[in-house]
């Protein structure tokens, strides 16, 4: 991950921004808070296939219920703090994406999701994650998880608690954000 600093010399604002993330579609890239731009490495192979696995969960439980949207990483949200984040894997209710005009839709949704998840790839600093998950619960994420397979902890973020640190979990429950839905974690700790 690069984080670059381009103020004064550009501003980033969001069109700016989604202009840069159309003329490189090969790069992840994310806007912090301050207007710094985050370019994302690509994640390794074994990454990919665990993000997969929790996404797909994901999105099978959402079709079961009817709840709400599922996102990829390859979506971004403009927080209230102004910065534009893609989590792994988010989750929006349906009541609040319907809220949204179809513009807004189209472009990155300006709301934070209900839930997100991110997964620690080998190339990625748990700091700047944990401040990340962080910042998803303080721009008004309900429940947040950060799986990290090097250390087989997972840290659980919900508003007004403290982080809840799980070693090796064999699942997770989502309630009462995600009512039913418990991801299975064995293939993450393999």
């Amino acid at each position: 991950m690069i984080a670059l600093n381009l103020q004064p010399a550009l501003n980033l604002t969001d069109e700016v921004f989604e202009q840069l993330c159309r003329q490189n579609p090969e790069l992840r890239l994310e806007r912090t808070a301050q207007g710094e731009l985050i370019a994302m490495a690509p994640a390794g192979s074994e990454t990919g296939f665990r993000n997969a696995d929790l996404l797909g969960q994901l999105w099978q439980w959402n079709r079961g219920k009817n709840l709400g949207f599922v996102f990829d990483s390859s979506a971004g949200f403009a927080l209230p703090n102004g910065a534009i984040r893609s989590p792994d894997a988010a989750w929006i209710a349906k009541e609040r994406w319907q809220q949204l005009t179809p513009e807004q839709r189209r472009r990155f949704a300006p709301l934070c999701p209900d839930f997100v998840l991110e997964l620690k790839s080998p190339t990625d600093e748990l700091a700047i994650l944990q401040a990340k998950l962080q910042e998803y619960v303080d721009n008004g994420s309900q429940l947040g998880w950060l799986i990290d397979p090097e250390s087989q902890r997972v840290y659980v973020y919900r508003p007004g608690q403290l982080v809840q640190v799980l070693e090796r979990p064999t699942s997770l429950s989502g309630d009462p954000v995600l009512p039913g839905f418990v991801v299975d974690l064995t293939l993450i700790w393999k």
